[in-house]
């Protein structure tokens, strides 16, 4: 949050997309926080300054270096998770379905595989509020069949995410729950195997 604060405060002349991408990233810390009002005041930050958004030279550039709106979606969407809001009826519901159909076609030329995974565990989680159990494993099951080499810390915290969440849903008692958690408990990346030192 410090970080993304600090970035905000130098370059305020910096009005391309990455402006956007700064209160967003702060709010989602806020959230991991538990400051629920520091979360709110910087997603209302974001907005704004996504109506004020002049591309720049990085959002010619393209890639990682620009924030479109989709990725704005779904940062607001895991800062109201992380918060413990959201049902599926709800505006946060609605929301986490959208990031998951915005980031659930690989040739959208914003598209990353963890931002596709991170949106559907944000959505496994929002369904778990309703206890709907099994849209929670249809949100999350393209994320438990990554491959081993895509796995990432941050996809591996999200599904975590997940299992906690199971953990204290009222259906946790359940066989599906309980092979679900089980499932997730496995779930990490493959660690590349020690280099040897030469002699």
């Amino acid at each position: 949050m410090f970080h993304a604060r600090r970035g905000a405060a130098e370059y305020q002349q910096v009005h391309g997309t990455v402006s956007v991408w700064l209160p967003s990233l702060e709010a989602r810390a806020a959230a991991l926080l538990g400051d629920a009002a520091g979360a709110a005041a910087a997603v209302e930050q974001a907005a704004r300054r996504r109506e004020a958004v002049e591309p720049d030279d990085l959002d010619e550039l393209g890639g990682l270096l620009t924030f479109p709106p989709q990725k704005e979606l779904y940062y607001r969407v895991e800062t109201q998770v992380l918060l413990g809001q959201g049902a599926t009826g709800t505006a946060t519901g609605a929301a986490a379905e959208q990031a998951v159909a915005a980031f659930s076609n690989p040739d959208a030329p914003y598209w990353a595989f963890g931002d596709e995974a991170g949106a559907r565990c944000n959505l496994a989680v929002v369904r778990l509020h309703d206890d709907e159990l099994d849209g929670t494993v249809d949100a999350l099951r393209p994320v438990l069949d990554l491959p081993p080499a895509q796995r990432n810390r941050g996809i591996v915290v999200s599904a975590q995410r997940v299992h906690r969440a199971l953990g204290h849903s009222p259906a946790r008692t359940s066989h599906l729950a309980r092979e679900l958690r089980e499932e997730i408990t496995q779930y990490a990346p493959t660690t590349p195997p020690a280099t040897a030192l030469p002699r």
